[in-house]
């Protein structure tokens, strides 16, 4: 017998009907069939699927029980873009309000620099101007709050080149490698060198991570009794700052497990010990390094001594090129 013509059409209209009638069947039928379609197919790609392939199936000499499946990514410039950081571009809109308020603080330090965009006179005030500023603008409140006004300007902000919210910068490569870790057993967290308490304002929204998965660097708490009630208040002083060497002992003092998988980017070297310790782990593991090195859809930057990439290839780390691994950046055309 002749094979009918159309013997594999109805299959493929089967899939758009359910398309159709069960989208979320038929998203999880595609996701299947390539768990990472922003991904361009090479070196970077397969990597990850051979090392998720490893260490989840039963009776590889890599595999790994759930509770050990623990990834950790960096969050400014791995998970979604830095420039400008968006606590920074959050702490500027936030003294200009107090400005607009006092307008005293225009022609007083650090406020001035800040309002002016005189990076070299707010580099000369050091840690201790920097910490007015936090005090000003991240502290002396409840954490509800400041969760507010976080939110406040989550919702109105944008990016100043790109033009949409802070919120649809997320890059979509990344999205889609968080969901296939979690789809696989693993627990994805994030560990940055940003505010804790800022991200996990947004990071289950946009990321899926819910706030007890976020780590950052903190300020001091108090839990006592303002205005006739108990609240926790923000003092103006720091408690952990998870950047470079700290971001092992962060993760240490909130996870209580070595990650396995790590992702981190170049910038400013802050992801490196990170990555590092994580090498350093008994048993498989696995280290990514995004390198910004596409100027036309997104920036091209990296650390003036290249000492990420350095560390990158003396760990023998992966490491993505944004202009080669990813067929798109932020989602849809971009």
């Amino acid at each position: 017998m002749a094979p009918c013509p159309h013997r594999h059409a109805l299959p493929v209209a089967l899939v758009l009907v359910l398309g159709l009638v069960f989208p979320a069947a038929a998203h999880a039928q595609a996701a299947k069939a390539d768990p990472l379609p922003s991904w361009n197919d090479g070196p970077v790609k397969q990597a990850i699927l051979g090392f998720v392939a490893r260490v989840t199936t039963e009776g590889s000499p890599d595999f790994l029980p759930e509770e050990e499946r623990v990834a950790v990514f960096d969050n400014d410039g791995t998970l979604w873009q830095e420039k400008p950081v968006v606590q920074g571009a959050f702490l500027v809109e936030r003294v200009k309000a107090l400005a607009a308020k006092d307008p005293s603080l225009r022609q007083r330090q650090p406020f001035k620099a800040v309002l002016e965009g005189d990076v070299d006179a707010l580099m000369e005030g050091g840690e201790k101007a920097l910490m007015e500023l936090f005090a000003a603008t991240h502290a002396n409140m409840t954490q509800e709050q400041f969760q507010a006004e976080v939110s406040q300007f989550l919702k109105t902000a944008r990016h100043p080149k790109l033009g949409v919210p802070y919120t649809q910068l997320a890059y979509q490569p990344m999205l889609e490698l968080l969901q296939y870790l979690r789809d696989n057993g693993f627990q994805t967290w994030i560990s940055s060198g940003g505010g804790m308490d800022f991200m996990r304002v947004f990071s289950e929204e946009v990321y899926g991570i819910p706030p007890e998965r976020v780590i950052g660097s903190s300020l001091a708490e108090k839990y006592e009794k303002r205005g006739g009630r108990y609240v926790l208040w923000r003092e103006p002083r720091p408690d952990h700052l998870n950047d470079k060497e700290g971001k092992p002992v962060g993760n240490d003092l909130h996870i209580g497990r070595s990650p396995v998988f790590v992702a981190g980017n170049v910038r400013s070297g802050g992801d490196i010990a990170m990555l590092g310790a994580s090498a350093q782990r008994r048993g498989p593991s696995f280290q990514l390094l995004i390198n910004h090195d596409d100027a036309t859809r997104e920036f091209a930057y990296q650390e003036k001594d290249g000492a990420s990439l350095r560390a990158a290839k003396e760990g023998g780390w992966n490491v993505v090129s944004m202009r080669d691994d990813w067929k798109t950046i932020f989602g849809g055309t971009r």
